[in-house]
């Protein structure tokens, strides 16, 4: 038998924009604890987006997020000694969770500039659909597809 899950834990909106998926992504983008350093790269991000494109960089933040978001991914799932990689759709929080990771690690994955630049550089390409963060989409979607004859696996 599962144990319980833990109950969701509640952070404050970040103290720039005071939105919530921002101080998520920013808690995303953390690595060892040092969330001076990341808030400082997402918002000198957000002001190259701002000199770049002249438009809100806020506004570019979520339509990237909601670009490079999947609707569907596969899940192995062991049925009869066969294991099937059955369909399921995203639950909404793990949408946003997925897309902000394909997109922290596309830009990590781009060579040279620093963080910040990259950063901002893959925030518009995934909100203009293209970059690294979609092309994972895609492939995502695609896997789904190619398996959609075990979708019927999916339910219980």
């Amino acid at each position: 038998m599962r144990r319980r899950r833990p109950e969701k834990r509640t952070i404050l909106p970040d103290p720039v924009y005071g939105d919530l998926a921002v101080a998520k992504f920013i808690n995303y983008l953390m690595s060892r604890g040092k969330k001076g350093v990341a808030e400082k790269i997402f918002y000198d991000a957000m002001e190259t987006i701002d000199q770049r494109t002249k438009t809100d960089g806020i506004k570019v933040f979520k339509d990237a997020v909601s670009n490079a978001s999947p609707v569907l991914e596969v899940k192995s799932r062991r049925i009869g000694g066969a294991t099937y990689q059955v369909p399921i759709e995203v639950p909404e929080g793990r949408r946003f969770f997925l897309a902000s990771h394909w997109i922290i690690s596309s830009a990590t994955g781009r060579s040279g500039k620093p963080m910040s630049e990259r950063l901002a550089h893959e925030f518009i390409s995934a909100a203009n659909n293209e970059g690294g963060a979609i092309k994972k989409k895609d492939d995502t979607h695609r896997m789904a597809e190619a398996n959609k004859a075990f979708a019927h696996y999916g339910r219980r």
